[in-house]
């Protein structure tokens, strides 16, 4: 059974697709080789970010092996198994354990509005078919229930590979609670840049980041430098990328990250698929303008 914890950067990757709407397997191993370059701490494909609730099982499956053989064991992947049907979970579990997975991320069944004793067979069922660590997911905003700290206590009491929790909650008091309740036996991951400096002080040991698609090594130099706990270094570097952070959300995610990398030269398109849509003009130049400006900044050694 692994006990191996995963602390740092983690890159939420996007998926790109080309213009007829097929996965870009070039675009999606230029990402993996600009993220390890970046000096990220591990990938994670198909999550939220990488569009998984409309990539079909064989793209899914697809993207996660890309990403390892790309990877090729010189950083952790990480690959997500989500789903609001768990038997379809416990499959994409089974595939990512056999493809060569690190960990895998299970998110709260979403829509179906499960009550907790529901969250809690839904992990144990996933986490019961791998001895891969299973990192939970918990994002109220989109999933409309919480993991409660009960029942990550819960998990953490019966599974020796549930030992990690993405927070995506909103809310600094959730590192405190879970700390409290379980101290050292799980390990807090930020799901939102902009509160990672906060969770980090408050006990996270790193972040799942979006805003590592773009700017790794200068995501990853902010949470080092909390970890480490020089606040001064950390909290210049978050008021340098604070607008990106900010912005990347200012249409559904991953819209704008993927027009960025678009910018960027590393996807040669920023296509998403429906339900999700183009930015309006207005919002694409505001973040472009936002990317660009940051780019410019960091590309001369100014920054932290």
């Amino acid at each position: 059974m692994s006990t191996r914890r995963f602390t740092g950067t983690i890159t939420a990757m996007a998926t790109p697709f080309h213009e007829d709407g097929s996965v870009a397997a070039g675009d999606l191993e230029k990402l993996v080789e600009s993220q390890i370059e970046g000096g990220i701490d591990a990938l994670l494909p198909v999550g939220t970010t990488g569009e998984s609730p409309t990539l079909d099982h064989e793209e899914h499956n697809q993207v996660v092996e890309i990403v390892i053989e790309a990877a090729n064991e010189r950083v952790p992947v990480i690959a997500g198994a989500g789903s609001n049907s768990t038997r379809e979970a416990v499959s994409l579990t089974k595939h990512a354990d056999e493809a060569g997975a690190d960990a895998i991320l299970h998110v709260t069944g979403y829509y179906n509005k499960p009550s907790q004793e529901g969250i809690f067979q839904h992990f144990s069922a996933v986490a019961s078919e791998t001895d891969k660590p299973i990192i939970l997911y918990s994002i109220p905003s989109r999933c409309v229930v919480d993991i409660s700290i009960e029942t990550v206590e819960r998990l953490v009491a019966r599974f020796p590979n549930i030992r990690h929790i993405k927070e995506s909650g909103g809310a600094v008091s959730r590192v405190d609670q879970l700390k409290q309740a379980m101290g050292d036996d799980i390990t807090i991951l930020s799901g939102d840049d902009g509160l990672t400096l906060s969770f980090i002080s408050a006990g996270a040991e790193g972040a799942i980041s979006v805003a590592s698609n773009l700017f790794p090594s200068e995501v990853g130099a902010m949470i080092k430098a909390a970890a480490q706990g020089d606040l001064k270094t950390a909290s210049q570097w978050h008021q340098t990328l604070y607008p990106i952070f900010s912005n990347l959300f200012i249409e559904p995610s991953p819209v704008p990250v993927k027009a960025c990398l678009k910018e960027l030269g590393i996807f040669q398109s920023d296509r998403v698929r429906l339900p999700l849509c183009p930015m309006s003009v207005e919002n694409r130049n505001i973040v472009l303008d936002t990317f660009n400006r940051i780019h410019g900044v960091v590309s001369t050694g100014v920054g932290a």
